[in-house]
């Protein structure tokens, strides 16, 4: 038994994630935790972990519990996530509720476009200085000047490529 909470000790020591998962047990409740009560969590805890049941807890083992944790917990989310989402509760999430998640199209604002490429200054942008700007750009990105744009020149020119 001391060997098992010795091998406890050196896996808090060891995992700091692991710790964070069994100190929620002590601060998940608003009432005080009693000492025999916090060693009952904490051997509860590690037999979840230990797979093999050998006592001891291997590297392989304490990953595999923290990515099966991992996968609990998303799931938990998802299903609150759908339940949240499912308002007629008909278990079925029809366009109408997917649509009350689905965040607003970014505002509409055409003024840069026309301030970058109106050269005339009629505040409309027609085919000529549309061209005449997007080329001058293209040529600026074009830093060894063979007529195509690599990755590496749309990088360089501060734009994300594609």
């Amino acid at each position: 038994m001391l060997k098992s909470f010795l091998a406890l000790g050196a896996l808090l020591a060891a995992a700091p994630a692991i710790a964070i998962s069994l100190a929620g047990v002590v601060h998940a409740q608003a009432v005080p935790i009693p000492r025999a009560t916090f060693i009952a969590d904490m051997d509860t805890q590690f037999r979840k972990m230990d797979a093999d049941k050998n006592g001891q807890l291997t590297r392989t083992e304490i990953e595999l519990f923290q990515k099966l944790t991992a996968v609990a917990e998303a799931q938990a989310r998802n299903r609150a996530l759908f339940a949240q989402l499912d308002a007629d509760r008909n278990g079925q999430i029809s366009p109408a509720e997917f649509a009350k998640v689905a965040a607003p199209p970014p505002v509409a604002n055409g003024q840069p476009m026309i301030a970058r490429m109106d050269s005339n200054r009629d505040r409309q942008v027609n085919l000529i200085e549309h061209r005449t700007a997007t080329l001058a750009n293209f040529d600026r990105l074009d830093t060894d000047k063979d007529g195509v744009v690599t990755p590496a020149e749309m990088k360089a020119g501060g734009i994300a490529p594609r």
